[in-house]
């Protein structure tokens, strides 16, 4: 028998799927996941190509190392020696809502960061860069479940007035707002969301641990909102009103 069992049930623990979360991303039953981890069948090639695939590995080193070795150190070597090899390429790593909370504690561990998803966008290079996934409508007419890729601002300094942010705070979490300086306190900034039904919140600059200014918006393509006069007239009332409160809270 070849490693090639042991080291795709290794692979599927790593990530957290359960064995017929395995077999659907590899279009096969849950009972032959079960039979390649038990060592009563070898996988096929088909389905050893799809796990190269997903997890940057060659057809080889499934079927004759044991990726598990040292905790993982191994695959870990593997997975950067590859992203080292197609950099220039601007691989974007993605952090779904669902590994939200995971990502306040790693933000700073490579190892974390690597076990994320990524992906390119041709229109960008040059960078560092994250996508976010984000719920809620605070940031209409940025609809709710949209990815924000966004790019590394690495000091608060260089943060432009007003400008589209993903927020990632102590308290706050990962939030996708506009950030506004104060003019008399260059220690707090207010959050302000582009839907005025949301009013705008302070922040205090040690709080924020991360920067990343939005450059592309990624959504589902969704049926054209129609607004009526009376919803355009609140609309507008609830502006001025934010717009008020915002400069008194800055004068």
């Amino acid at each position: 028998m070849s490693q090639a069992g042991l080291n795709l049930k290794y692979l599927r623990k790593l990530r957290g799927w359960t064995q017929e979360e395995f077999a659907n991303k590899l279009g096969i039953k849950r009972s032959l996941v079960g039979a390649y981890e038990e060592e009563r069948a070898d996988p096929r090639l088909d389905v050893l190509e799809i796990v190269s695939e997903m997890f940057k590995l060659s057809l080889d080193e499934l079927f004759l190392k044991d990726i598990s070795i040292e905790s993982g150190s191994y695959l870990m070597k593997r997975r950067r020696q590859k992203m080292m090899e197609i950099a220039d390429r601007n691989i974007i790593h993605f952090v779904p809502v669902k590994a939200a909370a995971g990502y306040l504690a790693g933000y700073a561990d490579a190892e974390f960061i690597d076990e994320l998803n990524t992906f390119t966008l041709p229109m960008l290079s040059g960078g560092n860069y994250r996508a976010f996934e984000i719920i809620g409508d605070s940031m209409l007419p940025t609809p709710s479940g949209s990815i924000i890729v966004g790019e590394k601002t690495e000091s608060l300094d260089e943060a432009k007035n007003n400008g589209a942010y993903i927020v990632v705070s102590r308290n706050e979490g990962i939030v996708y707002k506009r950030l506004v300086r104060n003019t008399k306190n260059k220690d707090k900034y207010t959050l302000v969301s582009d839907n005025p039904s949301y009013q705008p919140y302070q922040m205090n600059a040690e709080d924020i641990m991360e920067l990343w200014a939005a450059q592309v918006v990624i959504g589902k393509v969704a049926s054209q909102q129609r607004w009526d006069v009376n919803s355009l007239a609140n609309l507008v009332n609830n502006l001025q009103d934010q717009v008020s409160t915002l400069n008194k809270k800055m004068n």
